[in-house]
């Protein structure tokens, strides 16, 4: 269990003055694991470090089944992890197995007096890049092991140029579960930022291009989707394959296809463009 003066393991002796007359002056959360439980070492490192985070807003109150077995029967708990959330004396929420962690701090914040819905991280990057990017460092310090912490971290060290070594070794075991999906766009991102796209590739690219070369343009695409330029880029390659649409069933779909992946292969751009795509070499 981590150190924090906001976590404490609780007995049938302690339960009263711990959770019960704790929970009238701040919420507790009711931790139920064991130390054999995988899902529990998952989860209770997320709940630790979301209670030094609030700094005493709610008390998380750990409770190991294999040494109490009144307090799980109390609670009907019928497996582990379980959670459960007690204000005032009484129960309030509560839930059962590892959620991710998104998931488990939407949990807590509900419970936290003047609740406001929790901002999306996207939008916290965007707001103070800088806080974001110590606040997920803080959180893969502490949990190293999480997928979130690591796809969250990956990502806005993503947001500037450099952080690809990182980003990618952040990733590696990234392979399964809810933030796969995330992990392989970033890691479609990495990969178009391998050719050289430095200001004078770009230029060099773009006095190569040919009015009625379609070949010419694949170049220039290939550049400004390493940069980030994923809409002009796309629009030179649209610009191939209304000149050679052989060339468009080729190379110029095979990038198509890698931009889709790092904007969203079901984003609004990736369904507008892979629609002109289809229309011209079909």
């Amino acid at each position: 269990m981590a150190a924090s003066a906001w976590v404490v393991e609780v007995t049938a002796d302690t339960f009263q003055q711990e959770v019960m007359d704790k929970s009238r002056e701040v919420p507790v959360v009711v931790d139920f694991w064991a130390p054999w439980c995988g899902p529990c070492r998952a989860l209770g490192p997320v709940l630790e470090s979301l209670a030094a985070e609030k700094g005493g807003a709610f008390v998380l109150a750990k409770v190991n089944t294999d040494e109490e077995q009144e307090l799980p029967g109390a609670f009907g708990v019928n497996g582990i992890p379980a959670v459960f959330a007690i204000k005032d004396g009484q129960l309030v929420d509560q839930f059962t197995g590892a959620l991710p962690e998104a998931q488990v701090r939407q949990f807590v914040e509900k419970l936290l007096p003047n609740a406001v819905p929790a901002e999306d991280p996207r939008e916290a990057e965007a707001r103070d890049p800088a806080a974001a990017l110590f606040t997920y460092r803080e959180r893969f310090a502490a949990n190293p092991d999480d997928p979130a912490a690591r796809v969250a971290l990956a990502r806005l060290l993503l947001t500037k140029p450099g952080g690809e070594a990182e980003a990618t070794n952040l990733l590696a075991p990234v392979d399964s579960g809810d933030e796969l999906a995330e992990a392989d766009r970033l890691r479609a991102v990495i990969a178009l930022r391998e050719p050289p796209h430095a200001d004078a590739d770009l230029a060099a690219a773009r006095a190569g291009v040919k009015p009625d070369d379609a070949a010419s343009r694949v170049p220039l695409a290939t550049v400004l989707a390493a940069r980030g330029e994923y809409v002009p880029a796309m629009d030179e390659l649209i610009a191939a394959a209304e000149l050679d649409s052989a060339l468009g069933r080729g190379p110029v779909r095979e990038l198509m296809v890698r931009i889709f992946n790092a904007i969203g292969p079901r984003s609004p751009e990736a369904d507008d463009y892979r629609g002109r795509l289809r229309n011209l070499i079909y």
